[in-house]
């Protein structure tokens, strides 16, 4: 039963954060996906290559939030367990930088200065919600587990090679 409140949570959390964030914002800022595509060479095919692989690892770390920790990104119902596996070993908010990235196609896809003014700001209360809530959070939440973690794997910038914590 746990599992399954896990993932409908995770569920509910994509559509209700990443889903607005990164969806509805941006669908609103472009009117609603009308915008002329950008005439910038290059711009539109690699828009769409940066939000369809964001977009994968964004379904992949909120299915490990679900699985491996047994809970949901949302504050309000955490996981169990820290959250270490999959792309986790690469980078400690491959979530956020999904988010981001996903934002960064679409600015790219329409070459519109609103969503990209838009994704700095976006890009700006992230950083700051992670500095100021979440990484406390964690470090009282999961004490020496989560230290050891955030010595060995960057928050922003992934590392080349997995971390075997």
């Amino acid at each position: 039963m746990r599992t399954f409140s896990a993932i409908a949570g995770s569920a509910l959390f994509l559509v209700a954060a990443p889903g607005v964030v990164a969806g509805v914002i941006p669908w609103l800022l472009t009117d609603h996906y009308r915008m002329p595509w950008s005439a910038v060479s290059g711009f539109v095919p690699l828009g769409w290559i940066l939000v369809a692989g964001a977009a994968a690892i964004l379904l992949h770390t909120f299915t490990r939030f679900a699985l491996e920790g047994l809970g949901t990104p949302a504050p309000v119902a955490p996981t169990e367990k820290l959250v270490v596996g999959g792309v986790y070993r690469y980078v400690r908010n491959p979530m956020y930088v999904a988010v981001l990235s996903i934002i960064l196609g679409q600015v790219l896809i329409f070459s519109s200065w609103a969503v990209l003014v838009y994704g700095l700001i976006a890009t700006a209360a992230i950083v700051s919600f992670v500095k100021v809530y979440e990484e406390p959070t964690l470090a009282r939440r999961y004490g020496a587990e989560y230290e050891i973690y955030r010595r060995a794997v960057p928050g922003w910038l992934p590392r080349i090679t997995p971390w075997r914590g």
